[in-house]
């Protein structure tokens, strides 16, 4: 009887140990928060892709590539082509797109987000206060380890360097 019981136990334990790995696993899907770069856009747990309108670009962020249009092909590079020098990551206004291969679909993104051009207002990580972005993808390959009073870093320029 003994082993009954014991064996009994062992199984629902068993049970309610895989339930709880399965219950961890489908919560940690849909979250990327750690990829997202600093100049990314706040409010967004699961980010794969920003379309900038200023430059009819994309950036991937599980990748951490950009995507433009280059003659009539879509690049794929870590950072932005020398045209785009002077374009600054931190003050554009970045659009969250959750579409798979969204440059696919140029056109619609272009018409629907060409009233966004030129804006500067978006918060981005690197400005928030939020816990969540306490540590998050610094965009050097590095998780930026954030204390309580969030330092900031002086390096706004994103041109060249993929962040």
């Amino acid at each position: 009887m003994k082993k009954i019981i014991l064996m009994a136990a062992l199984f629902m334990s068993s049970l309610i140990f895989h339930q709880q790995a399965n219950a961890q696993v489908r919560v940690n899907l849909g979250i990327n928060i750690g990829s997202q770069p600093d100049w990314g856009p706040v409010g967004y747990d699961r980010a794969n892709y920003y379309y900038m309108p200023d430059i009819d670009t994309y950036y991937d962020v599980p990748t951490h590539q950009f995507v433009y249009l280059q003659g009539n092909r879509w690049i794929h590079a870590t950072s932005l082509p020398s045209r785009y020098r002077n374009y600054d990551l931190y003050r554009s206004y970045k659009v969250v797109v959750n579409e798979p291969n969204p440059w696919n679909n140029a056109a619609n993104y272009r018409n629907r987000y060409a009233n966004y051009r030129g804006h500067h207002d978006q918060q981005i990580i690197r400005d928030s206060r939020d816990a969540k972005y306490r540590n998050h993808w610094h965009g050097n390959g590095h998780v930026m380890q954030r204390g309580p009073g969030y330092p900031k870093d002086n390096n706004r320029r994103g041109h060249g360097r993929g962040y």
